[in-house]
């Protein structure tokens, strides 16, 4: 069975985003051709072993996590100052170069929280509400073509990053056995949907207030590094 795989479209890419800690859109389209890339040759291994994809044996907060941690790997490799914090289970995944001592801390203010998920619109829960750069990448698995043979690839089909506040959270709920989380709320979802990076071209944009100028995030010509995670 072939394995396609996906390629970043960049004229998903909104112009105008305002990004922190000199990051480039170029940064987010390699880091997603990374996993699209990395995708792409588990499946073909794992099928040519007739063996199911990895999207497709994976629980969902599994490849959640699996997903936000190479993007943070990623955009630590082409990052002009970010790095992975060293820290296990540090906060926020990557953080300013130097700032803080062997590049680890365990709840620190410089740098970025990386989250996945497939809710659309970024509406992701986190281990609690405070100040920070959040980016959120949505993407889309397709388990439902049959057969499973023709299914299409992993793709992701928005990013945002925002700074939201402690205020722009809403507590969650917890049962006897659950872990406290907290959820933007409508006001918090719209700051991060505002300065949103990418859309997919097969996505409805309808939900963009307007088409920015190509102005504030030009993209390279061409790809310096062609590399797999």
């Amino acid at each position: 069975m072939t394995v396609s795989k996906k390629v970043v479209d960049r004229n998903g890419f909104n112009p105008d985003v305002e990004l922190p800690y000199e990051l480039r859109c170029s940064d987010f389209e390699h880091a997603m051709q990374d996993v699209y890339d990395f995708f792409a040759d588990v499946n073909a291994l794992l099928s040519g072993k007739g063996m199911k994809r990895l999207d497709d044996m994976t629980r969902p907060a599994m490849l959640s996590g699996l997903i936000s941690d190479m993007i943070t790997a990623s955009l630590a490799k082409f990052s002009r100052s970010l790095v992975e914090n060293q820290h296990f289970n540090g906060h926020p995944d990557l953080i300013v170069r130097g700032v803080y001592a062997n590049n680890r801390v365990k709840a620190g203010t410089d740098g970025v929280e990386i989250k996945s998920t497939v809710k659309r619109g970024g509406a992701v829960d986190t281990h609690g509400a405070r100040k920070q750069w959040m980016c959120v990448f949505v993407y889309e698995v397709d388990a439902k073509t049959e057969p499973a043979a023709a299914r299409l690839p992993m793709q992701f089909i928005e990013v945002y990053i925002a700074q939201v506040d402690e205020s722009d959270f809403r507590k969650n709920a917890r049962g006897d056995l659950g872990t406290r989380t907290a959820t933007l709320h409508a006001d918090g979802v719209k700051k991060l949907r505002k300065n949103w990076v990418y859309r997919a071209a097969n996505y409805a944009k309808s939900t963009i207030a307007s088409t920015p100028t190509p102005t504030k995030c030009p993209l390279e010509k061409t790809r310096k590094t062609d590399i797999s995670s």
